[in-house]
């Protein structure tokens, strides 16, 4: 990954998915740009990305387009080009989380879509026009996207929609040499994930089903990023790859 530059967004604390990417992708070489969403989180990413030695630390809403504008602006004057895109965002509101998704309200559902899924195709319309020799762009979906599963409810509608998000852009990007893969992680105790109505029981079913007993951690995580944002996976696009022990052939 040396001289590669990635763009990562969606570190909340060192527990996060995209914390265990950036720590792959450092160690490999990459160079990091990193986004926190607001002041409130700051305290909490700011040290990590100081630990990575992280080129660009900016703060980033998605659906505060001048903060889309101010990130862009940043990579293309210190950088002048991308090679890579880590997208680790999902948000519902608890309300429409926690209910059946009968019961989502609109604007739950639009909220969810808005920021799980249309801030990946925003964010790779963007790192397009930077990523001049090609590059390569990643999300995270859960199983709960292809299964109705657990009390994952209108967040699997959203992941569902990155999902085939993925393999369109993956088709539209594709003449220009950028690929565009989703990883699909089994169930890990991060910050997002304690938002779910009854995770530490989703937690133990999965562990239950995963066909060696073990839960994903965000290293191993990591390391999937990592090859799909390195050059050996230069075939690969369009692709939705578990990272769960096992647990998506279970029926």
């Amino acid at each position: 990954m040396a001289g590669k530059k990635i763009l990562i967004v969606g570190i909340a604390n060192d527990k996060s998915i995209a914390y265990g990417c950036a720590k792959q992708l450092k160690a490999q070489g990459a160079e990091l740009a990193i986004t926190y969403l607001n002041a409130k989180a700051e305290p909490y990413v700011r040290p990590l990305a100081e630990a990575l030695e992280a080129d660009i630390f900016l703060p980033l809403d998605v659906t505060v387009p001048a903060q889309m504008d101010a990130v862009f602006a940043a990579i293309a004057e210190q950088w002048g080009e991308l090679h890579g895109l880590v997208h680790s965002l999902a948000f519902c509101p608890l309300d429409d989380l926690h209910a059946p998704i009968s019961a989502c309200s609109r604007d739950g559902f639009l909220q969810a879509m808005d920021v799980s899924c249309y801030s990946f195709i925003d964010l790779a319309a963007r790192a397009r026009v930077l990523m001049k020799n090609g590059g390569s762009m990643i999300n995270f979906s859960y199983l709960g996207s292809a299964l109705a599963t657990g009390d994952y409810n209108i967040m699997g509608c959203a992941k569902a929609a990155l999902e085939a998000s993925t393999r369109y852009l993956a088709r539209d990007l594709g003449s220009e040499h950028i690929r565009v893969n989703c990883i699909s992680p089994g169930t890990i105790p991060t910050r997002a994930a304690g938002g779910i109505k009854d995770f530490d029981a989703m937690l133990e079913y999965n562990q239950h089903r995963a066909v060696d007993g073990l839960l994903p951690t965000i290293e191993e995580v990591g390391n999937a990023a990592l090859y799909f944002l390195s050059d050996l996976s230069k075939g690969v696009t369009g692709s939705i790859h578990y990272v769960d022990h096992g647990v998506n052939i279970i029926g």
